[in-house]
């Protein structure tokens, strides 16, 4: 590969790098609460809240970014945070069936949502 070839290799790569940081971290909601706390009377978020401080909260603190991404302005649907919890993306490791069973995944997918909606 000669030098003008690889600078412009170079060049996508950053730029596209660069645009994935800025999707990640644009959001200037990252720290605050938007609206209100979570309803706690409903026993389902209840459950979430309960599955995502044993599973979730060490890596995502409060939806907040810490050491895995900010939560709380990701515009993720239900069905798209199920997937991910159970397969994994990334770093993030996947949680099977044996560690978040099925009613408990629609619960903290469901608690994920109105941590946004706060």
């Amino acid at each position: 590969m000669n030098f003008r070839m690889a600078a412009v290799v170079l060049g996508v790569v950053a730029t596209a790098a660069a645009l994935l940081v800025q999707a990640g971290c644009g959001s200037t909601r990252r720290e605050e609460p938007l609206v209100g706390s979570v309803d706690l009377a409903d026993p389902q978020l209840t459950l979430g809240r309960q599955v995502y401080m044993q599973n979730c909260y060490q890596c995502h603190p409060g939806g907040r970014g810490g050491v895995g991404p900010a939560l709380n302005d990701k515009p993720l649907p239900q069905p798209a945070i199920r997937t991910q919890v159970r397969a994994g993306v990334g770093a993030m490791p996947g949680y099977n069936e044996q560690r978040i069973n099925d009613e408990e995944l629609h619960a903290v997918a469901r608690y994920v949502v109105a941590l946004r909606q706060r």
